[in-house]
């Protein structure tokens, strides 16, 4: 493979968003060659025998693909769809709110929501386990008929059926504490300079040392995770009478699980960049401690002689679940009351763009808790052969997986509702925006078209009802944490259907229909989000909408849940941080152009550049979502402050290019349209700048259509982007 290097010139260096194209459409070319990086991550120049060049005369084109960072195959993409709630428990964690008077409170709050989803994983797989298998299946003939893989174990003595199925939830935990040591070594050659660059929180992503925290949190959650199954096999060996054994056993799993929080609660030690050997080994410790436990544990269970609760489910399991829900639901309502209490107070800050870790952690935890309700009740309906769902439901399963699902059910079906209302509702205000800026752009339209006016019309509407997406997310959020308080309600052994049939009125049947049509739209959704995974590596289009999710979760590092997929960040920024290095300390001037998600990969790279790096670096940004969305979403992070930094540090050699009818990119520092005076001074207000889409609504004579619609495709191809491409290589060129 050719790898040229040309000294001196400009290199348009192209970084892609989240559409993950290839090399070849990022350049607009056919004949490409990789000049760095590998499969995963790698730069691409035009062929040197090539007859093709592209971009301007006496600029070099370059592109960066790091599609495949965050997942990379079909097989971890859908792995991806298991670990969504772990995804997003972590990026919770980084929404917190741009006030640092909450952020220890608000990071140790959302570990330890996420130390919750780690036991509702074991929980889950113990349920299936130990509750549906090994205590009511193999204790009914009817359901080991026809079953030899089970049948062996049968007639055997309740605590040996424990002892040997507990094997199931403890291999559950070592398969995800594997994987999450992947990471680790695959961006060991990507680790950051010493020296920080910037004093901005932005210009540390891609700086940490993420492993040591990693690693702190992983041992911690191992030893959780065990501690949770070793309560759930001592709470059922305990209800039939505790003995000394037992209760020791119980005291000193419970004072795992304080050390387990207590070490998440603080983040001044924990957060240590540097591996610390006193901390580290105290995390390793307790990790091992937990795990010697559950073989004294399974042990315990074996040998005793104590006889066993005879008939219903596995004794306690369905206590346990209400009080994790109870746990969560406070935990949930305390991230709240902080978040509203330390919320940014300025005048032109939204209360709403606060709340995004709030709304994420419900969701996270309302993912987790329909992801274990669906696996149980999926079980339960083979192990139960003939019985419908729901009755199935009505007759086997916990009560708390009964309430989870309801509320799951509830909370989707109100939201959309919700959603739909808003649809309609904002619909006139939107449609008037839209007609407005269509009347500017085209004021002398032909009356033939007509009909293409109205579809530019649509598409700027359907763009502006993204400012409805935040409000939106608060709501499920709120129906979210609802549903996990009802679920508590299981403590009192009652039955969705009972206590709604006497208080409301509403038919028993219609609502264990409801519950049964829940359980299949979780598995429903859980199948789309697989073959969404799946279509993703089929269709780059497709890929353009399911990406987003993946490419948004795991852009930051792992701070809450080492359980949740890597984070490609750590390799993408220092990467691009060296090759741009590189280019300069060659002679060259770089052009930086990024589309989508790229302009944030280029913003956080731009913060970690030298300042005689910077001094050579000019920024192109299109279909940019820093301000829209990230801005929102992540206020701590990427505020007008980092944005006029980043500025600062390319000399304000920097165009940002933008759309009415993309509903992702927006302007960055002024929405003003071209003529018109922008909304700031300075260097800041000559940086957006809006493009009419289409170019036009009358077709030309060369063609049979008209223009189409870009919405947030790339811009390369435009004039547009070539004419602020030309005017930023001259503005580099200058002495």
């Amino acid at each position: 493979m050719s790898r040229p290097e040309i000294p001196g010139g400009v290199v348009e260096l192209r970084v892609h968003g989240v559409s993950g194209a290839s090399a070849a459409q990022v350049l607009d070319l056919r004949q490409v060659t990789q000049v760095a990086g590998d499969r995963s991550g790698g730069f691409y120049r035009p062929r040197p025998r090539s007859s093709e060049t592209g971009g301007a005369r006496g600029v070099t084109l370059e592109a960066y693909r790091w599609g495949d960072l965050p997942s990379g195959t079909v097989a971890r993409t859908v792995a991806l769809v298991f670990l969504l709630p772990f995804m997003l428990a972590n990026v919770a964690i980084w929404m917190r709110p741009a006030n640092p008077g909450s952020e220890a409170m608000v990071k140790s709050l959302c570990r330890v929501l996420a130390l919750t989803l780690t036991a509702f994983y074991v929980l889950a797989i113990a349920g299936v386990a130990l509750d549906l298998v090994a205590w009511r299946c193999m204790a009914t003939p009817r359901c080991l008929a026809g079953r030899s893989w089970l049948s062996w174990l049968g007639g055997h003595p309740t605590g040996l059926r424990l002892a040997v199925l507990a094997l199931v939830p403890a291999a559950a935990i070592g398969v995800i504490w594997r994987a999450s040591n992947r990471p680790g070594r695959t961006f060991d050659a990507f680790r950051a300079p010493d020296r920080a660059v910037s004093d901005h929180p932005l210009g540390a992503v891609g700086q940490w040392d993420a492993e040591p925290l990693v690693g702190r949190l992983r041992s911690i959650h191992v030893a959780a995770a065990f501690a949770t199954l070793d309560l759930t096999l001592l709470a059922a060996r305990a209800a039939t009478g505790a003995s000394g054994v037992t209760v020791a056993l119980a005291v000193v799993t419970g004072a795992v699980l304080a050390a387990c929080v207590a070490l998440l609660c603080t983040p001044p030690l924990i957060d240590r960049g540097t591996a610390d050997r006193r901390l580290d080994g105290v995390t390793r410790t307790l990790r091992t401690i937990a795990i010697i436990l559950t073989v004294v544990v399974v042990a315990h269970v074996l040998t005793s002689r104590a006889p066993w609760r005879a008939g219903g489910g596995l004794p306690a399991y369905d206590a346990t679940l209400a009080w994790l829900f109870v746990t969560q639901t406070t935990l949930l309502a305390a991230l709240g009351v902080v978040l509203l209490w330390r919320r940014d107070r300025r005048r032109d800050v939204t209360p709403l763009y606060g709340l995004g870790a709030l709304v994420i952690a419900a969701t996270a935890v309302s993912l987790a808790v329909a992801y274990s309700a669906e696996l149980v009740y999926r079980v339960s309906d083979f192990l139960d052969r003939d019985l419908s769902t729901g009755v199935g439901i009505a007759t086997g399963s916990p009560r708390a997986y009964t309430w989870a699902i309801y509320g799951f059910f509830r909370a989707v079906l109100i939201t959309l509702i919700v959603a739909g209302l808003m649809i309609l509702i904002s619909r006139r205000g939107r449609y008037r925006a839209a007609a407005a800026i269509v009347a500017r752009d085209y004021p002398d339209a032909p009356p033939h078209t007509e009909p293409r006016l109205r579809q530019v019309r649509q598409a700027i509407a359907r763009a502006r009802f993204t400012e409805n997406l935040v409000p939106l997310a608060v709501v499920y959020s709120c129906l979210a944490g609802l549903g996990t308080a009802t679920t508590s309600i299981g403590l009192l052994e009652l039955f969705p259907s009972d206590v709604i049939e006497r208080n409301v009125g509403v038919p028993g049947d219609v609502v264990t229909f409801g519950i049964a049509f829940g359980s299949w739209l979780i598995a429903a959704i859980i199948l789309s989000l697989i073959i969404a995974g799946v279509f993703a590596y089929r269709s780059v289009p497709f890929r353009r909408h399911v990406g987003v999710l993946w490419d948004l979760g795991t852009f930051w590092p792992r701070a809450a849940h080492p359980f949740a997929p890597p984070c490609y960040s750590e390799r993408a920024v220092p990467e691009l941080a060296r090759r741009i290095t590189y280019l300069v300390s060659r002679g060259n001037a770089v052009l930086l152009t990024g589309h989508s998600h790229g302009s944030v990969l280029l913003a956080a790279t731009v913060l970690q550049l030298p300042p005689q790096v910077g001094s050579r670096v000019a920024l192109l940004t299109h279909g940019s979502p820093l301000r829209r969305l990230y801005g929102r979403l992540f206020p701590a992070y990427i505020d007008d402050a980092a944005l006029r930094e980043i500025g600062d540090r390319v000399g304000w050699r920097w165009v940002n290019l933008w759309r009415d009818t993309d509903p992702i990119g927006g302007w960055l520092f002024s929405p003003h349209r071209s003529g018109a005076p922008a909304t700031v001074e300075g260097p800041p207000g000559a940086v957006d700048r809006r493009l009419r889409d289409p170019t036009d609504v009358v077709t030309p004579p060369s063609d049979s259509v008209p223009p189409p619609i870009q919405g947030h495709c790339p811009e390369e191809p435009d004039e547009s982007f070539t004419a602020a491409a030309r005017e930023l290589v001259r503005r580099l060129e200058r002495p």
